[in-house]
């Protein structure tokens, strides 16, 4: 599974949410949190759309579709499996 970035803010309670699914999956996934309200550029970008996963391709991020709020265990994982695997171009690396 390759790293997956969680575009997230302080006190959002949906992006607390999503980390602690995507947390608890066996195994769990690689997983770097950003916090938008750290950088400007990126809070301009995703300050309102949070939470947002995405992976990295050739060294840039590339954004998943977005997490249904209440989809977990099982259920998440083979959403993530399944958007990886439609994600054009080379498969992210592992």
């Amino acid at each position: 599974m390759p790293e997956l970035l969680l575009y997230s803010r302080d006190g959002c309670c949906l992006c607390e949410g999503l980390e602690e699914r995507l947390r608890a999956l066996v195994p769990p996934p690689p997983l770097q949190v950003v916090n938008v309200d750290h950088d400007p550029e990126l809070q301009a970008r995703y300050g309102l759309e949070v939470p947002l996963l995405a992976v990295l391709r050739q060294g840039r991020p590339q954004l998943l579709p977005r997490v249904g709020p209440r989809l977990g265990g099982d259920g998440l994982q083979r959403w993530l499996w399944k958007c990886l695997a439609e994600l054009p171009g080379p498969p992210p690396s592992a």
